[in-house]
């Protein structure tokens, strides 16, 4: 038996370490945010677009009951719908073309 640490044993002590040290409140972790979630963020998003409810979820590959339920508060869009959510807002044309590639052939 071994007494050494490995180096990925290190690394799992110094994180460790700075969780513990952000518990205590003696530092702040870095965190990233995706983007606001709220029902009137995504709701504003579908208007700005000028679409229906159906139209946006048939245009970038969304179950319209998940976005019906996201718009009115009741559901919120997992990390994964967040990421999608802030490209689409950012760049929906590029979405659009991502999604769509196939089907110009």
């Amino acid at each position: 038996m071994t007494t050494e640490r490995s180096e990925l044993g290190r690394e799992i002590e110094t994180a460790l370490g700075d969780v513990l040290a952000h518990v205590r409140g003696e530092t702040e972790l870095s965190c990233r945010i995706v983007d606001d979630p709220a029902a009137e963020r995504i709701v504003a998003l579908r208007k700005r677009l000028r679409l229906s409810r159906q139209k946006f979820a048939d245009c970038f590959g969304l179950d319209v009951r998940a976005l019906q339920e996201w718009e009115q508060g009741r559901r919120v869009p997992d990390r994964a719908a967040r990421v999608l959510l802030t490209v689409i807002d950012r760049e929906p044309e590029a979405v659009i073309r991502a999604l769509h590639r196939d089907s110009d052939s």
